[in-house]
């Protein structure tokens, strides 16, 4: 391994400032792998946080981004319009579920996400419901790093603990704890236990936000398209507003295009992001039905909805998302995650084993996503020096020893990526 560079003064996520090392530099990427300086290649078996489903230097996305910068680079979306923004707002709504007619643009995931409980609030001031002013989200749950968010995440495990006293306080429920493919019983139990916390506050809460299907960063949480079911069901009974963050699951991860599509459920919200662009620039959309958007339509100034990031609809994000959702639909993407998904099950989930080690206490497998659990952080200390030493780049969340690969990523690539997470436990 190459010796580390010298500090930078780039303040980096997540770290400790007095136990961090100095990041190794990254200078290109081909495909499924990027390239550090010095030469070594790293196989990227999360795909930049989730993002580089097409993997990096796609040819056809970095022609989008090159014809774009020729033509417009940007304008604010206040007042006026381009092509790129307005053709991506019909392909969203062409392939989410139906009912999702209208599309906000912002920047990210977390600010896509600031702008759908800005609009549940909203939503219910405007029909005479101030008092709806309240959110509910679930224990496990990691929704983003701005104020907002933060207060919708999981108060107890979760990373923003430090803020408690800072944050606004919000509703939480019990975590859904059937697996994907539970029975109709053992979902149930978990519908009761929301249905539990609506009828106690259903009178102060606007919406209900969930990351469906897959709780991503707050453990890779694997839950039943049933549960999302009937979360619909009780948001309908007790009037409140049904989001989903698909910022991680959208654009395939689940098996499918969104994990909404499991269900066949319409949120009254959705948001997108990372896979959005393919990762190539920073974007997020927040969709909405038209009960929600109508709602916005008045007379006074409090229909107007008040938040405009500065660089919502920006066209080169515009121009690039439209190649990202040409090249998933042409090149079968959704058959590629089939493919990957095949790879995870027979070397994870089929591998005694693997399940039988005593540091291991579940794995998982949905789509183009498996984690393997553990029972303690410390069980994985180390495994990202490991895994580099051998060609791949993995960083684990917390006890969760996880991959999100790019979807063309090959099968033996995937084999390599999971051998080295097997190989990590002998």
């Amino acid at each position: 391994m190459p010796s580390l560079l010298s500090p930078s003064p780039v303040w980096h996520p997540y770290a400790h400032l007095k136990t961090q090392r100095p990041a190794p530099r990254v200078v290109g990427g081909e495909g499924a792998s990027f390239t550090l300086e010095g030469g070594e290649t790293l196989l990227d078996a999360t795909c930049s946080w989730w993002c580089m489903i097409h993997g990096y230097r796609h040819p056809r996305l970095v022609r989008a981004i090159q014809q774009q910068a020729n033509t417009l680079c940007h304008v604010m979306l206040g007042g006026l319009t381009h092509e790129p923004a307005d053709r991506l707002a019909r392909e969203l709504v062409r392939i989410t579920p139906a009912g999702l007619d209208h599309v906000f643009f912002s920047d990210s995931g977390s600010v896509g996400m600031e702008v759908a409980m800005k609009m549940a609030v909203q939503y219910h001031q405007l029909h005479g419901r101030p008092g709806k002013h309240r959110l509910l989200s679930l224990m496990k749950a990691y929704h983003g790093d701005t104020a907002g968010c933060m207060a919708v995440c999981d108060p107890e495990e979760g990373m923003h603990s430090l803020f408690a006293g800072y944050l606004p306080r919000h509703h939480f429920a019990p975590a859904p704890t059937a697996p994907f493919d539970a029975e109709p019983d053992a979902v149930e139990q978990d519908l009761a236990a929301l249905r539990v916390v609506l009828e106690r506050h259903h009178h102060e809460i606007a919406a209900l936000l969930m990351e469906p299907l897959l709780q991503a960063a707050g453990g890779l949480n694997m839950t039943s398209p049933q549960y999302l079911r009937g979360a619909r069901k009780l948001c309908d009974e007790f009037d409140v507003l049904l989001v989903f963050d698909e910022v991680a699951t959208g654009f395939g991860r689940t098996g499918r295009m969104f994990a909404a599509d499991h269900a066949d459920v319409t949120p009254d919200v959705m948001v997108l992001s990372k896979g959005l662009t393919g990762g190539y620039l920073g974007h997020a959309a927040t969709l909405a039905t038209g009960r929600v958007h109508d709602a916005f339509v008045g007379d006074s100034p409090l229909h107007a909805f008040m938040h405009g990031p500065t660089f919502m609809g920006n066209p080169l994000a515009c121009a690039v998302a439209l190649e990202s959702l040409a090249v998933f639909e042409e090149e079968d993407y959704l058959g590629r995650i089939a493919a990957l998904n095949e790879v995870l099950h027979n070397e994870l989930l089929d591998d005694t084993r693997l399940a039988e080690h005593p540091a291991i206490t579940d794995i998982r497998v949905l789509g183009a996503t498996a984690v393997i659990e553990t029972h303690d952080a410390a069980d994985l200390v180390g495994v990202d020096d490991w895994a580099r030493e051998r060609g791949v780049w993995l960083r684990p969340i917390g006890r969760w020893l996880y991959t999100m690969p790019a979807y063309i990523t090959s099968a033996q690539e995937m084999r390599r990526i999971t051998e080295v997470m097997k190989g990590w436990f002998g």
